[in-house]
């Protein structure tokens, strides 16, 4: 299937591992000029992305100018990936509403939404002229009170529905957005040894390993395995493309079926 977006330019946030980095591997095999945006530019980043752009994306600073410096590189942008988010999961607590420190509730929602709402407000200038398209990375924790950290799941729930406001606004000018929901994803934040994951086995008793081959079942994922970052960079890859050009304020989950409600 040609998804005609050979020549095209994007710029994906947190593109320096895992989903981001699966992402910008997608778009480049498609044609697409892509900047890749990351605290840590890693050597599978740089090798695949047509340019890097090394940044703390929890800053404003660092969230308004990485799209200045992505335009110096490959010219104006027609695609915006927004996939920074999560944050460090060494410092995430576990506990509750009335356990976790402000610090956490500030730095967990200004990463996971903030961030994305200063990027697009400093692409969308560029993406208006050229009619492009923005896809944001949620998650289904906007959808479910999960274990994730405290936070984090208001956090996508509000970025889903800054999707949707973008989406009715722009949309007159051509420009489409959507939102894609993942759940549970292989990759660092579940199977690296100083991941989340590895935080909840050590708080459950229980080997990593053993965690992981559970967690499928105890999550109700119906298809009982974890998704993977390159079936989340398809969806994301065909949302950006001209085979969905009458797709936009969307939100599609991409979960193996673990949110059970229609």
């Amino acid at each position: 299937m040609d998804l005609d977006i050979n020549g095209k330019t994007a710029l994906v946030t947190g593109a320096g591992r895992g989903i981001g980095l699966a992402i910008t591997k997608a778009l480049a095999a498609e044609g697409v000029r892509v900047v890749g945006a990351a605290r840590t530019l890693t050597p599978e980043l740089k090798q695949v992305a047509t340019a890097t752009v090394a940044v703390d994306l929890s800053t404003r600073e660092g969230a308004t100018t990485v799209v200045d410096r992505a335009i110096e590189k490959v010219g104006e942008i027609d695609f915006l990936v927004n996939n920074i988010g999560w944050g460090d999961s060494a410092a995430m607590g576990l506990g509750g509403v009335l356990d976790v420190s402000e610090e956490q509730w500030q730095a967990t929602i200004g990463l996971n939404l903030f961030s994305p709402v200063w990027t697009t407000r400093a692409a969308l200038p560029s993406i208006v002229d050229r009619r492009g398209a923005i896809v944001n990375i949620s998650s289904i924790s906007a959808r479910l009170s999960a274990i994730d950290p405290m936070g984090y799941g208001e956090a996508k729930a509000a970025l889903t529905m800054f999707g949707k406001r973008v989406s009715e606004e722009f949309g007159p000018r051509g420009v489409r957005v959507n939102t894609v929901s993942p759940g549970p994803i292989g990759g660092r934040t579940w199977r690296g040894e100083d991941g989340f994951g590895s935080k909840l086995a050590e708080a459950a008793g229980v080997p990593l390993d053993e965690f992981l081959a559970a967690l499928p079942e105890q999550s109700g994922i119906a298809l009982r395995r974890l998704g993977e970052p390159e079936e989340v960079a398809d969806l994301v890859t065909f949302l950006l493309s001209e085979r969905a050009a009458h797709i936009t304020g969307a939100d599609f989950v991409i979960d193996g079926g673990t949110i059970k409600t229609v």
